[in-house]
């Protein structure tokens, strides 16, 4: 079953589309960002709640700090210094986040309004990105593409295309607590990473191009453990980032090929589990950091640091200026087609 509804906004009308399965659980998105609004399952007991953190106001999402729920782009992630080569060619980058460009710019596609489309078994946003949008080199048409199925499945299907050679890395900017999007610290969630690796960064959290093995660091999420249990160690990445907001390598990845159960994640005591599935490369895995001053949410009060954590499928930071790291080059007449899969349980 689907319905929507209409805000006004800044940006012109925005819609929420609403998914909702045979259990009676529901999926919200929205054409501001091709985001995700809510996410409503039931718990051990059965109750339904929502598990994704949102704001109050449909027109809060635009310009947000944390990215809420959204869909950046065109290149989810930092590049170093703005800097961007691409067929022998240049190109600066806006600079937004210290001396880095961010999530494709502070104009990126996750604060545009998209056009939606209702399908027989889902939406699809479409963003057409104009070449030189936020310098980037080609005319961009991305695709996102919501499916919600009656066992509590949320895939994100992404697809671009391009009239010149350009670079493209899509992911979603959920934030999760399994626990209820109101409940408090995620700390006491358990995490497993099919990751053996991580990428290491410089104090402006651009990888140095070393994969380290996640073994005896804080880092190793290999096996369940507590997301807060080595989060306030004495090691130099934690102190850079105030936490985790950093990308691992995930295990078996081969180009085209979906890796089940890439991230695990587990309530601290609603019995509720995420699996997450995916054909991209990294998992950058950023714990709300900065979240503390965001809008408010629906209870009248602004989100704290911690309280959800963001799980982020995608091509690894800085790949265009790393040639050993899995190419993110999509080439005129090429098809970018990348797929996440959110599993409630």
């Amino acid at each position: 079953n689907i319905t929507s509804r209409k805000f006004p906004s800044p940006r012109g009308e925005i819609t929420w589309y609403g998914l909702t399965n045979a259990q009676g659980a529901t999926v919200e998105d929205s054409t501001m960002r091709a985001g995700i609004i809510e996410v409503r399952v039931p718990d051990k007991e059965g109750k339904i709640e929502n598990v994704a953190l949102r704001y109050a106001d449909a027109a809060d999402y635009i310009a947000d700090g944390p990215c809420l729920g959204k869909c950046p782009g065109r290149y989810a992630n930092r590049i170093a210094k703005g800097h961007l080569e691409v067929d022998g060619k240049e190109y600066s980058l806006s600079i937004n986040n210290g001396p880095n460009a961010l999530h494709g710019g502070p104009e990126g596609f996750q604060n545009q309004n998209w056009d939606g489309e209702e399908l027989p078994d889902g939406i699809r946003f479409t963003y057409k990105a104009k070449d030189g949008e936020e310098q980037y080199p080609g005319n961009l048409t991305v695709t996102a593409t919501y499916r919600w199925s009656d066992n509590n499945e949320l895939t994100l299907d992404f697809h671009a295309e391009t009239d010149a050679d350009t670079v493209v890395n899509m992911t979603n900017h959920a934030y999760w607590n399994l626990d209820g999007a109101d409940a408090g610290s995620i700390f006491d969630h358990e995490m497993k990473l099919k990751a053996s690796h991580w990428l290491p960064t410089d104090e402006t959290q651009i990888p140095t191009g070393e994969i380290a093995p996640v073994a005896g660091t804080p880092m190793d999420f290999t096996s369940f453990k507590k997301i807060g249990r080595d989060i306030r160690q004495e090691f130099e990445a934690l102190k850079i980032g105030k936490g985790y907001d950093h990308c691992w390598v995930v295990d078996g990845w081969q180009p085209g090929k979906t890796v089940e159960g890439a991230v695990e994640l587990k309530g601290a005591v609603s019995g509720r589990k995420l699996v997450v599935s995916s054909d991209q490369p990294g998992v950058q895995i950023y714990t709300g950091n900065w979240l503390a001053g965001c809008p408010e949410n629906k209870s009248g009060r602004s989100y704290e640091d911690y309280e959800g954590v963001a799980i982020e499928m995608q091509g690894f930071p800085d790949a265009p200026n790393k040639p050993a790291f899995p190419s993110q080059l999509l080439k005129a007449g090429e098809n970018y087609d990348r797929r996440i899969v959110f599993a409630f349980l």
